[in-house]
């Protein structure tokens, strides 16, 4: 899907964007039963959905068939270093399989193919296609913008070296990579928001939108808080 920024930003400013993907080993590691997923979110009123991982290009063109709202693809490749759309190639796969936007990891380690955040932009807006930088910190989202980057996200953070995880989503850097970038960039809150509330404070925090995965599309894990809420203690 080919799509402008600003009709992107127009469907996606103020809302919560699913991200509906599983891990290999998971339950739910089937394109079939992500699609029939995706295409539930965007009834609930999702204006977008962010897909891909393990499942790649086959989970992203069976859910842009099926869904009439963009799609943020993206690629995994391993699982160590920078793996999320990791080379010029893997940006490729994902404009072509019907990808609106290409994520992909902004921050300063080196990619396997040599590439810069820079190189990966240039793909994708040659392919026509929108970039979303996934950043662990204030300063690679201020870097990605500088190179052109449509999209920057809080993603990664707490799942790299650059600072330590925290319980639940990263405020702190929310507000750090607003004051940052200024009130003009697109930013994205993304990892570890698992309630409404979570998502309206990101908002309030500088946030454009708010990207939910697991809290919304994996019944295991939502199973799991439900258990534990009222298991009772010896």
């Amino acid at each position: 899907m080919k799509l402008s920024f600003e009709k992107l930003r127009a469907q996606i400013e103020g809302k919560v964007i699913v991200s509906a993907q599983a891990p290999d080993g998971h339950a739910l590691r089937d394109t079939h039963a992500l699609t029939a997923i995706a295409k539930a979110c965007v009834d609930g009123g999702s204006p977008a959905i962010r897909c891909g991982g393990y499942g790649g290009v086959e989970d992203i063109a069976s859910i842009s068939n099926a869904v009439e709202v963009p799609i943020f693809g993206l690629t995994k490749e391993g699982t160590e270093g920078i793996y999320i759309t990791p080379t010029r190639e893997s940006v490729r796969a994902v404009a072509r399989a019907g990808a609106a936007v290409v994520c992909a990891d902004a921050t300063f380690r080196k990619r396997p193919d040599g590439s810069t955040v820079a190189d990966l932009i240039e793909v994708a807006h040659e392919e026509d296609i929108l970039f979303m930088a996934d950043c662990a910190t204030a300063d690679q989202a201020k870097a990605a913008a500088d190179a052109g980057a449509d999209i920057v996200s809080t993603t990664l953070a707490g799942y790299t070296e650059d600072r330590p995880k925290t319980d639940g989503p990263d405020f702190e850097l929310l507000k750090q990579t607003r004051e940052l970038i200024g009130p003009d960039v697109f930013l994205i809150g993304e990892g570890r928001f698992s309630s409404p509330a979570d998502a309206a404070k990101g908002l309030e925090l500088g946030a454009n939108a708010i990207i939910v995965g697991t809290a919304i599309t994996d019944p295991g894990c939502i199973t799991a808080q439900f258990q534990a809420g009222v298991s009772k203690e010896d």
